[in-house]
């Protein structure tokens, strides 16, 4: 794996890295602007819609936008448009968002809990990365993973007695929200490794420039588009769990089709088909349970559920991404002893793709499960419109 991130491939994971920073930290707060912006009902689902459609074509964007900067002036110029373009964003977001004149805006900063939680989901990440060099066994990555669970409960801790908690956890109790963030983190798990895997092979084994390799990016970026304004509209005609689940198995099944990926393949014959299959069942679901995740939650935490929903998916995402990069380059690693570094590298991101196909299907199966149960509703009212009603509603 290790040949696979070497020369130019490291450019475009350090674009990738940088576009995930930025989107770990604003995606959330616009997730729940959206959520505070728009009432429960039509205009809600609508906007949730033109939300999942940006959001996922920004993930193509970034590859594109790093294959072309890498390719005209260098990998360095990739931080520096980050850098413009969160500043663009913060003008814009100063300018356009309304101010708030009501609630009560007081209270400490949670910064225990702020800095416990980040630092176990460090410690987890730098655990799970280092086990492939050092071995599962090894004391650091014992130690590592011991420290990450230790954080974690003490986050919980600090939660249960803040006056002000980055996270309530009373927010668990409501609606449907745990069942919409387990799902979105297991969804999250699979969604940068896409991105990560994807490009990699396009570029070490088929042979792609930086720039052809964006390009490649946007038939995904397409189809996720259009995946997310058809989703209210599915969820109209067939219900919202069967929106969720088709979703699922459909990127299951794009996915399923990117593990049979040839060492000497072409991106018409191994990467077209089913990046438009992926892109499809990546952006109805999303969208599906971003509505899902706010189900039934108090007006004044719909906010706080938006922006909770979308983390779930970025950590899902980080865990995720380190879990299968550990996998595929113990594969490599093993393959390239009686085959070529092309072949070896490519048994690595079959293994990636055929376990993220397994993880989304599992995930659809524990979704009939978890759908179907009955919401608890909010102890403070009104609450948000439910997910289907929402769907019904929008055309």
């Amino acid at each position: 794996m290790a040949a696979g991130l070497a020369g130019s491939p490291a450019a475009l994971i350090a674009a990738r890295a940088a576009q995930g920073t930025g989107a770990a930290a604003i995606a959330p707060a616009a997730l729940a602007l959206v959520m505070d912006l728009f009432p429960p009902g039509p205009g809600r689902g609508r906007a949730l819609g033109v939300w999942g459609a940006v959001s996922g074509a920004g993930g193509a964007a970034g590859v594109l936008l790093g294959g072309a900067l890498t390719q005209a002036w260098g990998w360095p110029w990739i931080f520096y448009a980050v850098g413009i373009g969160a500043f663009t964003v913060l003008a814009a977001a100063a300018a356009f968002i309304p101010r708030q004149t009501s609630g009560s805006g007081t209270g400490k900063f949670d910064l225990p809990g702020t800095a416990t939680v980040t630092l176990a989901l460090t410690a987890l990440v730098w655990g799970l990365t280092t086990a492939r060099g050092s071995g599962w066994t090894d004391r650091v990555v014992l130690g590592s993973l011991g420290l990450a669970a230790t954080l974690t409960l003490a986050f919980l801790l600090i939660e249960l007695h803040h006056p002000r908690p980055l996270l309530p956890l009373r927010l668990f109790r409501t609606g449907r929200v745990t069942t919409g963030n387990v799902l979105m983190a297991l969804l999250g798990s699979v969604w940068i490794a896409l991105f990560f895997f994807l490009p990699l092979y396009q570029q070490q084994v088929l042979g792609s420039g930086p720039l052809m390799t964006g390009l490649g990016q946007l038939p995904l970026a397409a189809s996720n588009m259009l995946g997310s304004t058809l989703a209210p509209r599915i969820a109209r005609r067939i219900g919202a769990t069967a929106t969720v689940c088709a979703a699922l198995l459909s990127e299951a099944a794009g996915l399923l089709w990117l593990s049979g990926v040839s060492a000497h393949g072409s991106y018409a014959v191994d990467v077209l088909g089913p990046s438009v299959l992926v892109g499809l069942g990546l952006s109805i679901a999303f969208v599906q349970l971003t509505a899902l995740s706010v189900e039934g939650v108090a007006k004044e935490d719909a906010g706080l559920a938006g922006g909770l929903v979308n983390t779930s998916r970025q950590v899902g995402g980080a865990i995720g991404l380190a879990v299968l990069a550990t996998l595929a380059g113990t594969v490599t690693s093993h393959a390239s002893v009686h085959q070529t570094s092309t072949e070896a590298l490519t048994v690595g991101y079959r293994v990636a793709f055929g376990v993220s196909a397994a993880v989304l299907t599992a995930t659809a199966l524990v979704g009939v499960l978890l759908i179907r149960r009955r919401p608890r509703a909010s102890t403070s009212i009104p609450t948000t419109t439910p997910a289907s009603a929402v769907n019904a509603r929008t055309r």
